[in-house]
């Protein structure tokens, strides 16, 4: 899809409320300020070896053991039908935002990197056999582990996962001069690898200390107790 896609996301997922209502604002403001210059950047998935631990926290919860995604450990990878979704290096979306500041681009901006992550990309980045499971199975166990609090990632934001549009990425390679060096199976194994050792960095968001001993702080936060738990940093 190109950067014209309608931008409504899925109205369930709390976490696409945010991003439409983002697009809305700024909306507004372009149309209020035509003399002031606007870019959109619109990256798909982020991972670096850094934000390993804040993302566990954010969509495995406290109970996932770091070891598990080890490659060559799970023999056999189970993998929704149909799941498959663009990430990006945290480094080449930074390049992009360098670019825009320092260039005179306006607008949007899709973001990914290649190959797009599907059934077989995953099984090649765990050393797995993959086998394709239906959805609603998957979903009916997250959902239950969901409202019983066992995981902080909501049903609705595993719906919005399976109805992810693929972005086009040419507008920012031909006019902001984008490229990325990292491909999206590396940004991934990237993080993998930083999420078997608790890999973070020195900021509160990314601080791999910030769940508490034994995690104890994640599970203190009533995971699940609302629509939008997936939010919770």
């Amino acid at each position: 899809m190109p950067e014209s896609w309608p931008t409504d996301g899925w109205p369930a997922a709390g976490y696409m409320r945010e991003k439409a209502y983002c697009e809305r604002l700024l909306d507004r403001f372009e149309a209020e300020h035509p003399d002031r210059r606007v870019v959109r950047v619109r990256p798909a998935f982020s991972f670096r070896r850094e934000s390993a631990s804040q993302q566990r926290r954010l969509f495995l919860g406290p109970l996932a053991p770091n070891g598990l995604l080890r490659p060559g450990l799970v023999p056999v990878l189970p993998v929704p039908r149909g799941l498959r979704f663009q990430a990006v290096h945290s480094r080449d979306v930074g390049r992009a935002y360098a670019l825009a500041v320092t260039t005179d681009a306006r607008g949007p901006f899709n973001l990914a990197a290649e190959p797009v992550v599907d059934r077989t990309v995953l099984g090649d980045v765990l050393d797995a056999r993959t086998v394709s499971v239906p959805r609603a199975p998957v979903r009916a166990g997250l959902a239950a582990a969901w409202h019983v609090r066992l995981v902080p990632a909501s049903p609705d934001l595993f719906d919005a996962m399976l109805h992810l549009p693929l972005m086009d990425t040419g507008r920012a390679r031909s006019e902001l001069g984008w490229t990325p060096r990292f491909g999206a199976d590396e940004a991934l194994s990237h993080m993998l690898a930083g999420l078997r050792v608790g890999a973070g960095k020195n900021t509160p968001p990314l601080d791999p200390r910030a769940g508490g001993p034994l995690r104890v702080h994640e599970f203190a936060t009533g995971m699940g107790s609302r629509e939008d738990a997936e939010l919770r940093v």
